[in-house]
């Protein structure tokens, strides 16, 4: 296809921009991980850019070695496997019969959604409500509150919205009831819009941290990202019991930047696999409402 040199110009410069601002986004990261990989001295008279000085492990040793953050990490990954799956499972049953043109209360349900979606509950109601109904202090507060997200509800009953009504049809036919229906035949050739509000949920959950900062009281039930905030706050919390650093090739910035690291590395392994569906089902919510 035959592009004019206006045309030329202006994916070059679209090209440039993009570049550009990928690689001001990814000089912090590319910081942050030179400092957890280089060594103490190095650190302290900021010889380090976005390439490590004077190599080392040591930071990451100490880290690793932390069982109160595998504890949180292992915390946080339990409720993002299974407030995914649980969010997934209702946003499948509630938007696969607002998709249908027959529901009766469908556009009244929307409307609400609709709403949900815009206007966010204050912050103290909120609060009140969790905590009325038992969520004070409760590992489970980590999951309820994010099983449900109408901006997600509306992807996915938009894409229910194009599925085939010749399958569905011929499946009726033979007897499936909407249960069936949905579960063998429209979920499992749902996987782009699926692995799409996956990717959205877990990222929401992985990352939570104004939720369990109000609602968690005990350091037991602490996620990851609230694990790291007290590493980044109190000196003391990520070196127990050590009046200094002498003695380690290692301080506190550079075990601060490794558990960084160590809180982002799952959602960055994650997502390659997921990529491939997300731009598809991505799209999906923008094209028909």
């Amino acid at each position: 296809m035959f592009e004019s040199k206006g045309e030329k110009a202006f994916v070059a410069g679209i090209t440039t921009l993009l570049l550009l601002l990928s690689f001001i986004a990814i000089v912090p990261l590319l910081s942050v991980i030179s400092i957890s990989f280089s060594s103490k001295s190095a650190v302290v008279q900021n010889l380090v850019s976005i390439w490590p000085k004077e190599f080392t492990l040591d930071s990451w040793g100490y880290i690793i070695d932390r069982p109160d953050l595998w504890k949180s990490f292992f915390l946080t990954l339990g409720s993002t496997v299974i407030g995914t799956a649980l969010a997934l499972f209702i946003t499948a049953l509630l938007a696969y019969p607002l998709s249908k043109p027959e529901f009766r209360w469908g556009s009244v349900i929307m409307v609400g959604v609709v709403i949900a979606m815009i206007f966010k509950a204050p912050i103290i109601p909120y609060f009140l409500t969790v905590r009325g109904i038992g969520l004070y202090n409760n590992p489970l507060v980590l999951i309820v509150p994010h099983i449900l997200n109408p901006f997600n509800l509306i992807i996915m009953r938009s894409f229910f919205k194009e599925f085939s009504k010749e399958l569905e049809e011929a499946a009726m036919i033979e007897g499936c009831g909407y249960f069936r229906l949905l579960f063998q035949f429209v979920l499992p050739l749902s996987k782009a819009v699926l692995a799409t509000l996956a990717l959205f949920y877990a990222v929401v959950i992985w990352n939570q941290f104004q939720t369990p900062l109000l609602f968690l009281q005990n350091t037991d039930w602490f996620p990851l990202q609230m694990k790291i905030r007290q590493f980044i706050t109190d000196d003391n919390m990520i070196i127990p019991g050590a009046a200094s650093t002498a003695d380690f090739n290692f301080n506190e910035r550079t075990l601060r930047s490794a558990t960084v690291i160590f809180a982002i590395i799952p959602i960055i392994v994650v997502y390659p696999f997921l990529q491939k569906y997300f731009v598809k089902g991505a799209m999906i919510g923008s094209v028909k409402g």
